[in-house]
């Protein structure tokens, strides 16, 4: 039997297998709706992996619309030539959740292609900076990343950083809803144990935007495994 860690990798491993399929196939294109899209993705998903269940909604924003969150409201929009886009996966496979995005740039913008890879590359440093610290807080490594985005040229375009994944439903505070996210001023550690003394699985969220050109990407997957 896998543990914790080997079966979130393993979900993790079928959605990034899903959004290079996506990429591959050419299904990310100019004239369609970010509905459309999104639709099609569940299909594929269904037909080549046997998904049946998301643990949060399913998400793909383009162009001005890569400005905004997961939690935040966006109008349907059709892609255009030369666009960016961001996929937010959240599938669920053999009861043990993944949390997977990636942004991609149509065409050939400098720009929008640096960004990709800055998100990449913010990621590996909050990462380097979990592994190397022992005692590091849910708000320190929030800082940390947020930090990362201006040098670079860009903004931090989130409240939170992350939270926590598991096994479906993954464990959660009801009296105190923002206890295991990555945000400023959380003082949890990202080390602390569970209720049952297991090590607390994280995912570690990038969303660098930049308003003036109005677009954004975002970049997120395990941070602990």
């Amino acid at each position: 039997m896998q543990d914790v860690s080997e079966s979130l990798i393993t979900a993790q491993n079928k959605a990034a297998a899903l959004f290079a399929e996506v990429v591959d196939s050419g299904m990310i294109h100019p004239g369609k709706l970010e509905s459309e899209l999104t639709q099609e993705i569940h299909s594929l998903a269904r037909s080549r992996l046997g998904l049946r269940r998301h643990w949060h909604k399913r998400i793909a924003r383009s162009g001005p619309n890569t400005l905004l969150t997961y939690h935040d409201e966006a109008p349907d929009r059709r892609i255009t030539e030369d666009d960016i886009v961001y996929l937010d996966f959240g599938p669920v496979f053999d009861e043990w959740e993944a949390d997977f995005g990636r942004t991609y740039a149509l065409g050939s913008d400098p720009h929008k292609h640096r960004l990709v890879s800055d998100l990449a590359a913010a990621f590996a440093r909050g990462k380097e900076l979990y592994r190397r610290t022992p005692d590091l807080t849910c708000g320190q490594l929030y800082d940390f990343v947020k930090g990362l985005a201006q040098p670079a040229g860009w903004e931090f375009g989130a409240r939170t950083a992350g939270h926590l994944i598991g096994h479906f439903p993954h464990e959660r505070a009801a009296n105190h809803p923002k206890r295991f996210s990555i945000r400023a001023g959380n003082d949890v550690l990202l080390r602390e144990p569970d209720a049952n003394g297991a090590q607390r699985h994280w995912i570690l969220e990038i969303h660098f935007i930049d308003r003036a050109r109005q677009i954004g990407g975002f970049y997120e997957e395990l941070l602990t495994a």
